[in-house]
């Protein structure tokens, strides 16, 4: 039988902004333990992003995370020895969580410049809906709308 489900942690606001969200991207920046160095690239990006772009630093973020939120996604169903991918409309706290992870993994797959210029280019080229993650979000949607055949295994 399966345990309890999980409760549901909350993430205190960040001290610049005072946004979740911007906190949100802080903590999954965060490697070994060092947010004060996250804290740091996150912001430093967000400052690069919003003089490329000219305009407010947290509308930029929030448009991007926005514009790369998946709206569906695939999940598998084993339904009679077979598995089928079911598409599946994503949540807004988990397409906020998997935009700024898949923002994250674009920026440090980027090579040869610091992580505060890769993640504000990242974060530049998904406010103009271009990039890596953006490419990602298309991808999703593209699997769950070839198999949109299987959604009435969905429970």
């Amino acid at each position: 039988m399966r345990r309890r489900r999980a409760s549901k942690r909350t993430v205190s606001p960040d001290a610049k902004y005072g946004s979740n969200l911007v906190q949100k991207m802080i903590n999954i920046v965060m490697e070994r333990g060092k947010k004060s160095l996250a804290e740091r690239i996150v912001y430093n990006a967000f400052g690069i992003a919003a003089e490329k772009l000219g305009k407010d630093s947290l509308e930029v973020f929030k448009q991007a995370i926005d514009n790369v939120r998946p709206l569906l996604e695939t999940k598998s169903r084993r339904v009679g020895g077979a598995t089928y991918q079911v598409p599946v409309s994503v949540r807004m706290d988990r397409g906020q969580s998997l935009a700024i992870r898949w923002i994250k993994r674009a920026a440090r797959s980027k090579k040869g410049a610091p992580m505060e210029q890769k993640l504000a280019g990242e974060l530049i080229d998904a406010y103009n809906k271009a990039g890596s993650a953006m490419k990602k979000r298309e991808d999703t949607h593209k699997m769950a709308e070839s198999n949109r055949a299987f959604a009435h295994y969905r429970w």
